[in-house]
């Protein structure tokens, strides 16, 4: 399962920096300024922005230690995907890293400065903070671990109801 987890992290990975790279290329005027580019009328649109905080903007003066969970994220997601079992698991995981590790990149690479770096955001819909393909990615991502969390599988492929039956076996 591990080649699972590595492509679809490698692909959501480019997708989310190349989204960020045409956004910054394409939504930006000669001025400076980012006017908003509407898709499906007022419900969907593209607006560049630059967030220094997490979630919602939350924490702008927390860029590091942000950054620092996001490695500390990557490290643990990196060190489960050797157990991976499941196709579900690797995808899950695999998007997940997407996710941590593009927003990740902007934080370490962009201007203010390293650790420092504020988040690409491009995505808005009305009454909610504008958002990125990793942003994206992490949503999904918690909704298939959910899932599977509730289905009762685990990351090595085994299902809760085997592990509790072997239990019950050995005692």
């Amino acid at each position: 399962m591990w080649p699972v987890f590595a492509v679809v992290a490698l692909a959501a990975y480019l997708v989310d920096l190349t989204t960020k790279q045409l956004a910054l290329t394409h939504l930006q005027e000669a001025d400076g300024s980012r006017p908003r580019v509407d898709l499906v009328g007022d419900l969907l649109g593209l607006q560049l922005a630059f967030n220094p905080g997490a979630a919602f903007s939350l924490g702008e003066d927390f860029t590091v230690v942000i950054s620092c969970v996001a490695i500390v994220a990557t490290v643990a997601v990196l060190a489960v995907s050797v157990r991976l079992r499941s196709p579900l698991w690797a995808v899950a995981l695999g998007i997940l890293l997407a996710g941590i590790t593009g927003n990740l990149t902007d934080r370490l690479f962009r201007d203010p400065g390293p650790f420092h770096g504020h988040v690409v955001d491009m995505v808005e819909l009305p009454n909610f903070p504008i958002f990125n393909v990793a942003d994206m990615c992490i949503n999904i991502a918690a909704v298939l671990i959910v899932v599977q969390a509730f289905r009762g599988v685990r990351v090595d492929g085994s299902r809760v109801e085997e592990q509790e039956q072997a239990a019950e076996r050995d005692a």
